[in-house]
């Protein structure tokens, strides 16, 4: 944590004030809008995704720029599709075809807005693109991890698809998508799957093991197997479980809500925690990934939503029940990093 408050945050913060700049130039409003929503209210994304540079700190001038510039695409992208004025699925997946685009470090650069009436960004997307192909250009060992990093970014890039088009279309287009996958994660649900498909904190997981000169494919096998599908289903269903209400009132689809009541909600969550601790104890500095989960848990249930839904309280109380001293070490200290950033 001396890492995080001393190199860290101070550094996204950095990184974050360069993207603002960027944003304020782009010509178009909407677009220009939906840009900086994303750094105003999504910073703490950048923020957590950046602790992966903690584990190889002298490898942070790559990381964070790296971490910071991957996940702005995400958030702006999530934007552009949640407050959208488009809903067209073809819109959508050319949208996401720069996440595919900054995975790849000779990939091309498309024209991403070519389905929608908002174009002109003044190069702000392309930027952000170009930044990742360059720090992936950096990492020793990125060609051992490149593979899952695309197919990881490839199944987020399709459930921003799915879950963004018709209300009454994407449940049957998701429930779809999970039948090519059922055979594979018979453990978990259809919603776990795809809440897993969205968290790129596998992908981040990556990152940090390409920064390794030394990297051993067989380390790689076991990263993936651990981040996907539990680790990142934890992420999300936490994300999704502190935004029950929003969701609600914005008609937007909801994880969580597939749950049958508060039992089964807190039941599948205790399961995923627990896969997930076994899993992290099967890689390398396992206690860097214990504290990844523990430290997910303090930072969705200290949120202030919490404190605003009555269920989801009540929830996180029976979550946090009997939680380790590093949970609530995490607790506290993600309250306070709130405050302070």
């Amino acid at each position: 944590m001396l890492r995080v408050y001393r190199y860290i945050l101070p550094e996204v913060r950095d990184q974050l004030l360069y993207w603002r700049r960027k944003a304020d130039e782009i010509p178009d409003p909407e677009l220009q809008k939906q840009a900086i929503a994303s750094m105003t209210s999504k910073q703490f994304h950048c923020q957590g995704g950046a602790v992966y540079a903690v584990a190889r700190l002298q490898m942070r001038h790559v990381m964070i720029p790296l971490i910071v510039a991957f996940q702005t695409i995400s958030d702006y992208l999530d934007n552009l599709c949640d407050r959208s004025t488009s809903m067209d699925p073809e819109d959508f997946r050319m949208l996401h075809q720069s996440m595919l685009d900054a995975v790849d470090p000779a990939g091309p650069i498309h024209d991403y807005y070519s389905y929608r009436i908002e174009k002109e960004d003044g190069g702000y997307l392309d930027e952000l693109v170009k930044t990742c192909q360059a720090s992936l250009r950096l990492l020793p060992s990125y060609s051992l991890v490149a593979g899952h990093v695309q197919e990881l970014v490839g199944l987020y890039c399709d459930l921003q698809v799915y879950k963004h088009i018709r209300q009454e279309l994407r449940e049957d287009a998701l429930l779809d998508w999970w039948k090519m996958y059922e055979s594979r994660y018979p453990q978990i649900g259809w919603n776990e799957f795809a809440a897993a498909t969205g968290s790129t904190l596998g992908v981040f997981m990556l990152f940090m093991a390409a920064s390794d000169s030394q990297l051993k494919p067989e380390t790689v096998e076991t990263i993936r197997d651990a981040y996907f599908p539990y680790i990142g289903s934890l992420h999300i269903l936490l994300d999704y479980l502190i935004d029950q209400e929003e969701d609600e009132l914005g008609g937007d689809l909801n994880f969580c809500s597939y749950y049958d009541g508060m039992d089964q909600t807190v039941e599948r969550i205790a399961v995923i925690v627990i896969e997930a601790r076994t899993r992290a104890a099967r890689l390398e500095h396992q206690y860097f990934h214990r504290m990844i989960i523990e430290g997910l848990l303090a930072l969705y249930l200290s949120d202030p939503k919490v404190s605003k839904q009555r269920q989801v309280k009540q929830i996180s109380r029976l979550l946090m029940k009997g939680s380790p001293l590093m949970r609530l070490f995490f607790f506290f200290n993600s309250i306070l990093i709130r405050k302070a950033f």
